[in-house]
């Protein structure tokens, strides 16, 4: 994809404004960056004394951890579904 064709948004995380580059549309990033700001507001309100940085680790932990468990849930269903089809 072109850098022309390119989504290009601003958005806020944390209170922070952060320029977003993609090529998903910019509703997809805005959904994004919101819940990323959500995980993070969560986070924080279980422990309020995490500074940025660590916080935002610990939401990139969940993140993945999120997308792990999907992804293994993914892999039972094509299965389930591959067994139904033989």
């Amino acid at each position: 994809m072109s850098e022309q064709q390119k989504t290009r948004i601003s958005v806020d995380i944390y209170g922070q404004t952060y320029k977003m580059v993609g090529s998903e549309t910019s509703g997809h990033m805005r959904l994004v960056a919101s819940m990323v700001d959500d995980k993070m507001r969560e986070i924080h309100s279980h422990n309020g004394q995490l500074d940025i940085p660590k916080l935002a680790v610990l939401t990139a932990v969940n993140a993945v951890n999120d997308y792990i468990k999907v992804k293994e849930q993914l892999e039972i269903l094509e299965e389930e579904l591959k067994k139904l089809k033989d």
